[in-house]
């Protein structure tokens, strides 16, 4: 449906930056371009009007960047289309699937580990974490704009942050001191921190959905993508009544990206995709 099209192109570009995934000019309605984040490939996707009740196609490479090694693009496409293959279910939106997993599966391709650059990266998972920091000092958040989108609110809020104890302490703050955000339907999560302990770089970085279902994922992407570290963000939803479907997920991130933004926290450039 056209509707699920243009929600996807408006959620994916709000996380990756505009232009990821954008309609071909003076082509057929079907065709779009797809920037892989980071990758300097561009795709060429076919699809039909029906999407998502019907699959769409990865029909060719767009463009490769000038520095990208002989044969990538080639790859690119082949792990693409055998990742859309996998991911793809009848009446349901994929194209933000696709891109994850196409970055996990070349990260396996052509990304070795580095022994010493230890990373946590999943949400809600049961980890050591760094020792509790006692303070009376209250975060100093940053609010973005209130968006309002058929009755439901949403507003960001980031503050910086040193440690995993500092992130908890301050969502713990909030909730406690804040009455409106305490009522909130969800408050949903993401933060980054990079520290040296005994010499090495160590980074941690977590999230939660809060009932908003992967809202937290995609709201870690956002600090990925924007490469925002010691930062937490935490998005208030009041639910309106009526289903916002994938927009929500735009909105989410855009008023994060504001958050982040008026915090100062962003890059002088958008991230290269």
């Amino acid at each position: 449906m056209i509707e699920d099209i243009e929600n996807e192109i408006e959620v994916i570009n709000s996380i990756y930056g505009e232009g990821t995934l954008e309609r071909v000019a003076d082509v057929a309605l079907q065709s779009y371009h797809l920037a892989i984040p980071q990758k300097a490939v561009t795709l060429r996707l076919s699809i039909p009007t029906q999407y998502p009740n019907a699959g769409m196609q990865i029909t060719a490479v767009d463009s490769v960047g000038s520095a990208t090694r002989k044969g990538y693009g080639t790859r690119v496409l082949e792990v693409a289309r055998e990742v859309l293959q996998e991911s793809f279910t009848p009446g349901q939106v994929c194209i933000f699937d696709l891109l994850q997993d196409l970055e996990q599966r070349l990260a396996q391709d052509f990304i070795a580990d580095d022994s010493e650059d230890q990373e946590v990266s999943q949400c809600n998972i049961s980890r050591e974490t760094d020792a509790p920091i006692e303070t009376t000092t209250p975060p100093q958040w940053t609010v973005s704009a209130t968006v309002t989108e058929k009755k439901s609110v949403f507003v960001a809020r980031s503050c910086a942050i040193k440690s995993t104890s500092e992130a908890q302490a301050a969502i713990t703050h909030l909730l406690s001191m804040d009455k409106r955000a305490s009522k909130a339907t969800h408050n949903i999560n993401a933060y980054r921190i990079r520290t040296l302990v005994n010499g090495h770089d160590v980074t941690y970085q977590d999230c939660d959905d809060d009932g908003e279902d992967a809202a937290g994922g995609r709201l870690l992407k956002l600090l990925q993508i924007m490469d925002v570290w010691n930062l937490l963000v935490v998005v208030s939803r009041w639910y309106g009544g009526v289903k916002l479907g994938p927009a929500r997920f735009g909105i989410i991130n855009a008023v994060a990206r504001d958050a982040i933004v008026a915090a100062g926290f962003a890059k002088q450039s958008e991230p290269q995709r």
